[in-house]
């Protein structure tokens, strides 16, 4: 790795707080239940907070949940969860599906993307959903990144990272850093500790690795029928960063990462899906620019 490379690493990291997204999952929630019967509100907090979850983790949760009518309930709730025959008109009210809960986690995380992290945190069923929403956002930011610098004067207009501050040597500092603001986000969702000190062995990871994904990939570029133009950057830097996501899942859910043959399998399959990925965004591009000229 370069002394300049390490030296924009270091600017960047300078620029890269955790305490955001530490701030985002421990903010307080309130979640009402509401149904009419007594063994559907056991099934909405049993399904919440199952019975795997530590008794110190299942009493912080069941803090934030409040039944219809409790006494001492606030007057306002992040979400009301209620049975699926009730007809509630309340803005954030979501019904319980008791065959597909699941579903419920979908909807809610569709509608209120901005409880993720503090929902993933405190209730269990949503932090898969979660994470898989995290992994794919920062790996479609990469894949953005990586095809927008080989477009003429067109990064500036696309997005601003949080982070970003001045000129870097290379793409490697942006995608990494990138990397790094999602082993936070995932952190956070999975309900573990948050910051550079807490999580330095999985950020030197994510440093030491930036190469080696990127030179696995591009060997197995070759095996793959891309074509020309962007779309090898940016399937590459979608799928480096995707299975850096899904190492990090899998740390946080069971205490290990993938293996090094998992890695380089995963590689495999997520370059194809990352073609795909960057064929949209190119055919996006293409009708912005249609519409911009009509």
């Amino acid at each position: 790795m370069s002394l300049q490379l390490m030296k924009d690493l270091r600017s960047a990291l300078a620029n890269l707080n955790p305490s955001q997204v530490r701030e985002s999952a421990e903010r307080p929630i309130r979640v009402a239940l509401a149904a009419d019967s007594p063994e559907v509100l056991v099934a909405m907090e049993d399904f919440l907070v199952p019975a795997s979850v530590s008794h110190e983790k299942r009493m912080e949760a069941m803090e934030t949940l409040y039944r219809e009518g409790d006494p001492g309930a606030p007057e306002h709730f992040d979400l009301v969860l209620h049975e699926e025959n009730l007809d509630l008109a309340e803005k954030n009210a979501f019904p319980f599906y008791a065959r597909n809960p699941q579903q419920t986690v979908e909807e809610i995380l569709a509608e209120r993307s901005d409880l993720g992290l503090a929902l993933a945190r405190n209730f269990v069923p949503f932090r898969r959903p979660v994470v898989d929403r995290i992994v794919n956002s920062i790996a479609r930011e990469n894949a953005l990144f990586a095809v927008a610098t080989a477009l003429p004067n067109f990064v500036p207009s696309i997005f601003e990272l949080p982070w970003a501050a001045g000129e870097f040597a290379s793409d490697t500092v942006v995608l990494t850093m990138n990397q790094i603001r999602m082993a936070f986000l995932i952190a956070a969702a999975s309900d573990n500790e948050v910051g550079y000190r807490e999580q330095k062995a999985q950020i030197a990871s994510i440093i030491t690795g930036a190469f080696g994904w990127r030179t696995l990939a591009r060997e197995l570029v070759g095996k793959i029928p891309f074509g020309g133009g962007v779309i090898p950057k940016g399937a590459i830097a979608w799928a480096g960063t995707y299975v850096v996501g899904l190492s990090l899942e899998r740390y946080h859910r069971l205490g290990y990462g993938l293996s090094r043959a998992e890695r380089k399998e995963a590689y495999q399959a997520a370059l194809e899906r990352g073609k795909s990925v960057v064929e949209a965004l190119l055919e996006g591009f293409k009708k912005g620019a249609q519409r911009i000229h009509a």
